[in-house]
């Protein structure tokens, strides 16, 4: 729990810390890490580079170098090792497509008093176009990279045969169980529009001949196949518990006697107003979702139950944003 005492200048900081995140949105967008890469440049050659504003890009290096994300000296900017790491597009651990996710978020967040008020989202449409739900599979790229080669590695598959990753987007965790069980083949269960998103992510760890894509839609038709393990990674937020429970039921449908279900989620306490971020994201999944919202252990866990699944529990893990892990057994 936060103990952190709250006064006015922690009233003000909170307010006012949109101006960091749509500095960061903004150094994202234009490429300035990745235009820097390994070198050092003035504002002026980078004005040159980026094709924008002299004046305005030179504010946003000193703001961005403020924060700390970039280095200055004798009027050159450099990146940081963490912005190298971090924020330059070609490197393994670039996470500026979820950074991007956001900048898209916090349109729909500007107007959380009107979906506190209706109870109702303010996002009429899931994407406005191909561009915004390619940000969004890339995000959910970058976020599980951080955590699925942990994840299959903690997760004992051994003689396990076929795994359902549903709602898998990208395929990451589909990709990373495979490659921790050389013997195992996935499918990745999704909307149409992530086929092409998945397809590329699994040619790019040359396991094509080992994981195939499914289109569909899991709330209105069967999911079809046999498997002996599932994979659920925050799908369930999104949805409200009546239709949760119809995923549950569905993908217990297509496993085999003995198979493992697991509900990969941000997951609040019993208590509903911890940990902090899955608090949060029940208000994301508010402004975005008809129904979706952060579930306690308590409320996976009965979901399961109601399934008959058996060997209900928690696994010892805490993942990306306090990210937790509820299995059950067919």
């Amino acid at each position: 729990m936060n103990k952190e005492v709250w006064n006015a200048e922690r009233l003000l900081r909170t307010s006012g810390s949109y101006w960091e995140a749509c500095i960061l949105h903004t150094g994202v967008s234009l490429e300035v890490f990745t235009y820097l890469g390994d070198e050092r440049l003035t504002a002026e050659e980078l004005t040159t580079k980026i094709g924008v504003s002299r004046r305005g890009l030179a504010m946003l290096l000193n703001a961005l170098s403020a924060m700390g994300l970039l280095t200055k000296e004798d009027k050159h900017y450099a990146n940081t090792a963490e912005g190298k790491e971090l924020l330059i597009k070609d490197s393994p651990r670039y996470c500026g497509s979820l950074i991007s996710h956001h900048a898209v978020l916090i349109n729909y967040w500007a107007k959380l008093t009107q979906a506190v008020t209706s109870g109702q989202p303010v996002k009429t449409v899931p994407y406005k176009d191909e561009d915004e739900r390619e940000t969004f599979l890339m995000g959910m790229f970058n976020l599980a990279m951080a955590s699925a080669p942990q994840i299959a590695e903690l997760i004992d598959l051994s003689g396990r045969r076929h795994l359902l990753d549903l709602g898998g987007g990208p395929g990451t965790y589909a990709i990373h169980f495979c490659i921790a069980n050389p013997e195992l083949r996935a499918a990745i269960f999704d909307f149409p529009e992530s086929r092409s998103c998945a397809l590329r992510m699994v040619k790019q760890f040359n396991l094509e001949e080992r994981i195939d894509f499914i289109a569909g839609n899991y709330l209105e038709q069967d999911i079809g196949g046999s498997y002996d393990v599932a994979w659920l990674s925050h799908i369930l937020h999104a949805d409200g518990e009546k239709d949760c429970e119809e995923i549950i039921n569905k993908t217990r449908s297509v496993m085999e006697p003995g198979g493992l279900i697991l509900i990969h989620d941000f997951i609040l306490d019993d208590t509903d107003d911890r940990p902090l971020f899955a608090a949060l994201f029940s208000l994301n999944m508010l402004i975005n979702t008809p129904q979706g919202q952060s579930y306690s252990d308590a409320q996976i866990k009965a979901m399961l139950c109601k399934s008959g699944l058996k060997d209900v529990r928690r696994i010892p893990f805490r993942g990306t944003n306090e990210a937790g892990i509820i299995c059950g057994t067919v």
